[in-house]
């Protein structure tokens, strides 16, 4: 059962297209992740989905409703996290919460707010200023007014940027048993980690959506080959990114990794280059960040931006 089926999905400030033509489908349970570079779009298309910006083009429905003519009945049902904590840090964890359920209409709001506190292991801290939180523990609280509710459909926007690493996995814990509950999740993210533990994954650049699936099925669609040398030195950067054929070079350690889209050409390079430098290459396996490296070379060259993010090189 789809929750999310948006079609032609665009929105426009002004004379310029931030989304564009986004077609996009979520289902029951699912946790999706949506990544892309930053000003790409992720905020602009869920903001649409869950009803707080109207689409200039395009159809769809969410948990059944319009997505344009019923943006009322959507946010009812929909849990949103903003990027930036957005709580009164003048109040209490519990006084916070007390508010959304008001704003929600939830009575008698202590069962739900006592509820709500104890799934999210904020019962001890319920008198605790917001204010004086944790980056990790905003971020729970944030989470708990999102659920409060009981939505079905739960959209994070960059939900666990500035937390530490203990932080990020508690909060991802509690997301996959939110969906083994029933839950559908999207969440945007610019971390591999993060997108490697979603059912399936968008990715989108300058309001295109140029890749959908699971993580094995983008890494497969890429056509990339990789390539890891472990003598290479800092120095040889600069060397095998000039070669035809190789599209990113990235020092990971004690190795280079070597990523290019047409192997044959790739490999009589990279056959060159050892020869005469007497490096040694063996064939490495392409990840998830590279072939977002690659998404954001050709679509920044596509929209005639800077392509060269640090030591990553545009394709040939």
């Amino acid at each position: 059962m789809s929750v999310v089926e948006v079609s032609g999905l665009t929105k426009r400030f002004g004379d310029k297209t931030v989304v564009d033509h986004v077609d996009m489908t979520v289902e029951k349970g699912e946790i999706v992740g949506f990544l892309g570079p930053n000003g790409s779009g992720k905020t602009t298309t869920i903001r649409m989905i869950c009803g707080l910006l109207t689409p200039d083009a395009g159809t769809g429905t969410v948990l059944g409703y319009d997505v344009v003519a019923q943006s009322r009945e959507i946010k009812r049902e929909v849990g949103y996290m903003t990027q930036r904590f957005s709580f009164y840090e003048d109040l209490t964890i519990e006084e916070n919460l007390q508010f959304v359920a008001r704003l929600y209409e939830l009575k008698p709001v202590a069962p739900y707010v006592d509820r709500t506190l104890e799934q999210l292991g904020l019962s001890a801290r319920r008198k605790q200023l917001a204010g004086t939180l944790s980056g990790g523990w905003k971020q729970r609280l944030a989470l708990a007014a999102c659920i409060m509710h009981e939505p079905k459909l739960l959209l994070l926007d960059e939900p666990t940027a500035g937390v530490d690493p203990k932080a990020r996995r508690e909060f991802w814990d509690e997301i996959h048993l939110l969906a083994a509950g029933g839950l559908t999740v999207l969440v945007s993210t610019h971390y591999m980690d993060e997108a490697e533990r979603c059912h399936r994954i968008h990715y989108i650049s300058y309001g295109k959506l140029l890749a959908s699936g699971t993580v094995e099925e983008v890494v497969a669609g890429a056509g990339l080959t990789t390539f890891v040398t472990r003598d290479g030195e800092a120095g040889h950067v600069a060397e095998l990114a000039a070669l035809p054929g190789v599209d990113q070079v990235a020092p990971f350690g004690n190795t280079l990794h070597i990523v290019g889209h047409d192997r044959a050409l790739l490999e009589a390079s990279l056959a060159g280059f050892a020869a005469r430098s007497g490096l040694v290459f063996a064939r490495g396996e392409t990840s998830l960040e590279d072939v977002f490296i690659q998404f954001m070379v050709r679509s920044g060259a596509d929209a005639g931006q800077a392509t060269e993010p640090g030591s990553l090189r545009g394709g040939k």
